[in-house]
């Protein structure tokens, strides 16, 4: 990944790569804004197993405490489960310190507001307000914050997964099943090993230890687990699962070996849950076409929404979902918590693969099948991005105005859909780049696809 030298602000956040474009001056200046936000009230904080989160740990502390805020630490946590103990703890808002799935020298802190809800729109546009214009609400020398360590969050998240309406532990561990999970080192490993042997399950763990040298990449690709897949085959193994580095993720590997895209994660669980219970999904523009299938098979409908949790959570409360997530792997309980979360997923995919008493290789061929083709290019600054997609608007429209074919989407980016594929362009709101995903019915038809955008994409930045 190329260097950039601002910070990546987002719906997610605010990232960047430590010692070029993110320090603890801007991190502690973030949290004072925040403490501002939640009017010096009480904080939950934890962090990923990142090298780098103690030190941004201590400028988030700085920040809360200059503000008056009572700071609760539940030290090295997935994000869904940090989010999950605010909710139980009833704190004005929670900040994670994290990058996810970007690569190890990276890291940021997430915004959660009241009871661990994602910010709005709006909730977002008063915090960057108080931040730019840095009007902090600094406390008193007598009224700085306070710190309070709590150890329960771990054991909390396992109850609320074990006492899911969805799940059967008895079916589990009826099947016996046997589990790789590779961890990648990032904060699934406190968690995930425990929930599977609590489940029954005789567990491979591979990079399990919470140290934050990643051995593979932070994001769980399929190019990313060639250990996770050797171990699978040698291991006789039931199925393989992967994690990012703060666990709101998780990936399928099946048990020839044979990685699977997070669109399968989302597509198990969204078929699981339907089986369950009857009501509507949502996901993003760039999530696999399956979950169409998927939906009409149930009778339900489908909503999607631009790219990012917090605008698929939103819609999930606006049309009362049973289901939500993400393509990446990411899938969202709200009988849990609205946030994705990897962790109950492994429960729900083991559930699945118990009660149907198939192969994850079967529950694959048991699916509409369609290939997708993921492709970036690299971007100095998130302005030029924005830029060279307004661009490509412009020539896609002219494109449409001459044919019936493709229709234009504009949730999010520029997509482009036919009757049996599509791609879609945008920048990321995560990293410097234009993600380009595509899909059709096979994927030398989907990189096609991709290529040709891309090439499009390049001839049009020379323009700038």
């Amino acid at each position: 990944m190329a260097k950039v030298e601002k910070p990546i602000i987002s719906v997610s956040g605010v990232r960047g790569e430590i010692g070029v474009s993110l320090d603890v001056g801007l991190v502690a200046r973030f949290a004072m804004a925040f403490g501002t936000f939640v009017g010096g009230r009480t904080v939950i904080i934890g962090r990923d197993s990142r090298t780098s989160s103690p030190t941004l740990r201590h400028a988030v502390l700085a920040g809360l405490f200059a503000t008056g805020c009572h700071v609760i630490d539940v030290g090295i946590c997935p994000t869904p489960t940090i989010l999950l103990i605010a909710k139980a703890l009833h704190a004005q808002g929670s900040i994670t310190i994290t990058a996810s799935h970007n690569p190890v020298a990276w890291n940021g802190i997430e915004f959660a507001a009241a009871s661990g809800n994602l910010l709005t729109q709006a909730e977002r546009d008063v915090l960057m307000q108080i931040y730019e214009t840095e009007d902090f609400a600094l406390a008193p020398w007598n009224e700085q914050g306070t710190l309070e360590k709590y150890g329960e969050a771990i054991t909390y998240h396992l109850e609320r997964i074990l006492y899911s309406p969805w799940l059967a532990p008895d079916v589990i561990r009826k099947a016996g099943l046997k589990v790789v999970l590779d961890c990648g080192n990032g904060a699934g490993s406190v968690v995930s090993p425990s929930l599977l042997r609590k489940l029954g399950c005789r567990v491979v763990a591979l990079n399990c230890v919470a140290d934050g040298h990643f051995r593979r990449p932070a994001e769980p690709t399929p190019d990313a687990l060639d250990e996770l897949c050797e171990t699978v085959r040698a291991a006789k193994a039931d199925i393989g699962f992967a994690h990012d580095g703060d666990a709101d993720r998780l990936v399928v590997v099946t048990e020839h070996g044979v990685p699977l895209s997070g669109e399968w994660t989302l597509a198990f669980v969204v078929d699981f849950i339907l089986s369950k219970t009857k009501g509507d999904i949502v996901a993003t523009v760039s999530t696999s076409r399956m979950l169409d299938d998927i939906a009409a098979k149930h009778g339900v409908a489908l909503h999607r929404t631009k790219v990012g949790v917090g605008w698929v959570v939103e819609k999930m409360h606006i049309t009362n979902a049973v289901i939500g997530g993400e393509g990446t792997g990411g899938v969202i309980y709200p009988d849990i918590h609205y946030t994705t979360d990897g962790i109950a997923s492994i429960a729900a995919i083991v559930q699945y693969l118990a009660e149907s008493g198939s192969t994850v290789t079967d529950l694959v061929k048991s699916m509409p099948q369609y290939q997708m083709c993921r492709k970036k290019l690299e971007i100095s600054s998130q302005e030029l991005a924005a830029r060279l997609v307004d661009l490509t608007l412009k020539v896609y429209e002219e494109e449409c105005a001459i044919g019936k074919e493709p229709l234009l989407e504009l949730t999010d980016g520029v997509k482009r859909v036919w009757s049996d594929r599509w791609v879609n362009i945008r920048p990321s709101g995560t990293e410097p780049v234009i993600r380009v995903f595509s899909e059709a019915p096979t994927f030398a038809e989907a990189e096609q696809l991709c290529d040709e955008t891309l090439e499009t994409l390049s001839v049009l930045m020379k323009q700038i």
